[in-house]
Parts: C-alpha cells; sequence; structure tokens
C-alpha cells in the first residue's frame, strides 16, 4: 500500500496517509462501507448521480460536526440529482445517534470502520490514527471525480464553495 508524508498534519504534528490519491478527472473508485442500517454501500449504489464525499475523522469532533451540519443545509438549494455522503471510521451505530441529535437528514453517514475500504481506494487512511482525513470529492454522473480537496490540516474545514460549485457544475 503506497504511504505518503508531507500531505496532511494534525495541530501541526505531520501523519502519514496510506492508498492511492485522487485527483479531479480520475476515475472514481468503488469502495464498500456500511449504512447505518449495516447494509453494504458503494459508490455504484448512487449511479447517475452526482455525488459528494465529504470525508471526515470523527462525527463527535467539533469541525466533523459542522462539516456535516453545513453539507445537511446545502443539500436542500441542490435538489435530488446531488447525493452526499459523510463518510467516517465511526461505528454506524454512533452515526445513526449523532445523525438523530444533530438533526441531519439530508446527509447520508456511512461508516468505513470495518475495511477502511473507502479510505485506502481515496488515499485518506491516516496510518497513525485509524482515521479518515478530512477530504471532499465529488463525482459526477459519469463517474468521474470533478472536484477533490484534501485538507492540509485535518483541524480545518474544507472549502465548501469550491465543493459546492462543483457539484452544481456537474449537474
Amino acid at each position: 500500500m503506497t504511504e505518503r508524508t508531507g500531505i496532511i498534519t494534525f495541530k501541526g504534528n505531520g501523519l502519514t496517509l496510506l492508498g492511492s490519491p485522487v485527483a479531479a478527472g480520475d476515475a472514481a473508485p468503488d469502495f464498500a462501507a456500511l449504512a447505518n442500517d449495516l447494509s453494504p454501500r458503494g459508490l455504484g449504489d448512487y449511479a447517475g448521480k452526482v455525488v459528494i464525499l465529504s470525508a471526515v475523522p470523527s462525527l463527535d469532533t467539533p469541525v466533523c460536526d459542522a462539516q456535516t451540519r453545513r453539507f445537511n443545509e446545502e443539500a436542500a438549494a441542490l435538489g435530488d440529482d446531488v447525493r452526499i455522503l459523510t463518510v467516517s471510521a465511526d461505528l454506524p451505530f454512533a452515526q445513526a445517534r449523532w445523525c438523530g441529535a444533530a438533526g441531519v437528514t439530508a446527509v447520508e453517514t456511512l461508516s468505513d470502520h470495518a475495511g477502511m475500504a473507502f479510505a485506502d481506494a481515496y488515499g485518506v487512511h491516516i496510518k497513525e490514527l485509524r482515521l479518515l482525513a478530512r477530504a471532499v470529492f465529488v463525482v459526477g454522473r459519469d463517474g468521474k471525480v470533478t472536484h477533490a480537496q484534501v485538507v492540509p490540516e485535518v483541524t480545518d474545514e474544507p472549502d465548501y464553495g469550491a465543493a459546492i460549485a462543483a457539484a452544481r457544475a456537474a449537474l
């Protein structure tokens, strides 16, 4: 597995990312994750839709909470042809609990805890923490990545405007 350093930090300390990086123009890798009801989900389940993949370390942290709530707010303006998925290594039960408490209904949360398949496929698996790096990928209807951002400092928020603009452009 590919290891990369010098890409991200956590509170200024360098971390190692595992997996191959994904860039705009690449075919979006499929992955296997779990929905809150433990059913399997992958990118193929959203074929024909524009998909925003929002990767976060854990929903139980302030920045991840803010990121997921922000995309939940943006979802209504994007319409039914856009799906927003927040992927983390949190257990599906914790994700369901968090969504219920936060009132998040327009974003679907997926758990990567079992095999880190999403994290490895998109190059956002933090080796030292076994968590996902903060990142946003937009996948067009054709299955190609139209926007890719791995946030350099894990405690910073992503560029929401760029992700939303990429999703709108992909419609």
